[in-house]
């Protein structure tokens, strides 16, 4: 079967259980459609280059598909009715990467890059 990355934005005033459920429901549409999702990940509440439908942020989930053309195709159809979903986007890959995809290894490096920085002392400690 084909395999396919789909990624989705969904609104900024959504909860992150309301954000899963979507993804929930998006496994599930692929899964009865007789494909499967081989990995999802949801990258969080991030800002938006430029206002979408009166959003600054959106919640991002991406998912790792292996389905044929008619159960994205029907995914695409119910996301686009779906009023959480500001945007989305499905694209056919040569194959799936393997471990954590780029914007995860991003998130780790930058929480870890943080954690290495010195503790910033008092005023009083620095002869301010």
């Amino acid at each position: 079967m084909p395999l396919y990355e789909h990624v989705f934005l969904a609104r900024q005033d959504l909860a992150q259980a309301q954000v899963d459920a979507l993804a929930e429901t998006a496994t599930n549409i692929i899964t009865e459609n007789g494909g499967s999702v081989v990995k999802a990940e949801t990258w969080g509440l991030r800002g938006l280059a430029y206002r979408i439908a009166k959003n600054r942020k959106a919640h991002y989930v991406m998912l790792d598909i292996d389905a044929p053309a008619a159960a994205v195709a029907e995914l695409e159809r119910q996301t686009g009715i779906n009023e959480d979903v500001i945007r989305f986007m499905t694209i056919r890959v040569d194959a799936h990467e393997k471990g954590p995809s780029a914007m995860m290894r991003r998130q780790e490096r930058d929480r870890s890059s943080r954690s290495d920085r010195p503790e910033r002392g008092n005023r009083e400690e620095m002869g301010a």
